[in-house]
């Protein structure tokens, strides 16, 4: 059976940095990035290890703003 991986992505612009995608994420690849504001004028969300995702949506599921989007991707 093949591994299932994923590919995450963040409306960067969108996000408001409330960390409710951070702290559902089991494998803890998802942060805040301390080192940037969005248009917002938050810090906003992103994956540090891309190739670590399992695909299981908790981060999606969980944002408010529905500016999360997991693809599945089998590998």
């Amino acid at each position: 059976m093949a591994k299932v991986k994923g590919k995450v992505t963040f409306q960067e612009d969108l996000c408001k940095g409330c960390g409710l995608c951070v702290s559902v994420c089991p494998v803890k690849i998802i942060s805040l990035d301390n080192d940037r504001i969005n248009a917002k004028g938050y810090h906003p969300a992103g994956i540090v290890e891309m190739d670590k995702c399992i695909a299981c949506a908790n981060c999606a599921t969980m944002c408010p703003d529905l500016v999360i989007t997991v693809e599945r991707l089998n590998k």
